[in-house]
């Protein structure tokens, strides 16, 4: 089985508007993902995508995804 597979994800929900941030932060909205209030995606959990989340920690909502 390839590491990708098996890697642990995350879900990642952003419950507050990025607009009016700054510009590093709203950067790091759209590199995970994330494109409007309530929309949710599920990413690896990697130290850069930790680093995103940790910045912005403010706007989202994390959670471990569900493995199948």
């Amino acid at each position: 089985m390839s590491k990708k597979a098996t890697a642990k994800k995350l879900r990642v929900r952003l419950v507050k508007s990025n607009s009016g941030r700054l510009k590093k932060h709203q950067a790091c909205v759209r590199g995970l993902g994330l494109r409007r209030i309530g929309h949710e995606v599920e990413v690896i959990d990697t130290p850069a995508v930790r680093g995103m989340i940790d910045q912005v920690n403010y706007l989202l909502e994390v959670t471990e995804a569900s493995t199948k």
